[in-house]
């Protein structure tokens, strides 16, 4: 899944960058509101996690352009303000949660999953198309009676695949949501990453469609 992080204190930014990366995001980070609006507009995200004491535009503007312009992706504001007033005033601008900081990333993490599953129209914390179940918050996916616990990218492949099941998902589709802007991406790591989790699960796990990508079945 790719993030957007916005975010100006470069010390957070960068640890907090990195222990998403670390789970298993994909994650683009800025430091202003002009160039959080320009990278809304520009690509697609999973969620958005949005400081509101930023330089040129603040939070709140960024939420306000975000869905005056029909975005609906899931934000999540990571502030120091704790007022009961900024509280209510970011919710009701459109803001899915609200953590405070210093937050635990374990809570930024299970908040995250829930405004995903949330967006998603899914209620169960795990991620199933009837064959397939692949837990977010432990990496473990089990299929055709076999269970193991996958890598961090293995684990974003799959997460992708299974949030549109019986979608064709092409090399540039996966490559968008398992790496972020800084990432080098080999030209056959998304080939490499299905080839390992075929060794684990069975080559059925994940479909091939000839020239066009890949996919995993629609629920039965």
């Amino acid at each position: 899944m790719r993030v957007l992080l916005v975010e100006d204190d470069r010390m957070i930014s960068d640890a907090t960058g990195q222990a998403l990366r670390d789970a298993a995001y994909a994650v683009d980070c800025v430091s202003d509101g002009g160039a959080a609006q320009l990278s809304v507009n520009t690509h697609q995200y999973d969620v958005i996690l949005l400081d509101l004491g930023l330089p040129r535009l603040d939070g709140f503007h960024v939420l306000r352009h975000l869905r005056d312009h029909k975005i609906a992706t899931p934000v999540l504001i990571l502030t120091a303000r704790d007022s009961l007033e900024d509280r209510v005033r970011g919710l009701d601008a459109g803001a899915d949660d609200y953590l405070i900081k210093p937050f635990e990333m374990d809570e930024l993490l299970a908040r995250m999953r829930a405004v995903i599953r949330r967006h998603g129209g899914n209620s169960s914390p795990v991620m199933s198309n009837g064959a397939i179940r692949l837990d977010p918050s432990t990496r473990e996916m089990e299929f055709e009676r076999t269970s193991q616990r996958l890598s961090a990218r293995e684990f974003s492949l799959m997460q992708s695949l299974l949030l549109r099941p019986g979608a064709i998902l092409s090399r540039q589709d996966l490559e968008d949501r398992i790496y972020g802007w800084n990432e080098e991406v080999e030209s056959n790591a998304v080939e490499y990453l299905i080839h390992s989790i075929r060794k684990k699960f069975g080559n059925a796990v994940i479909k091939n469609v000839r020239g066009l990508g890949w996919m995993v079945s629609k629920e039965k």
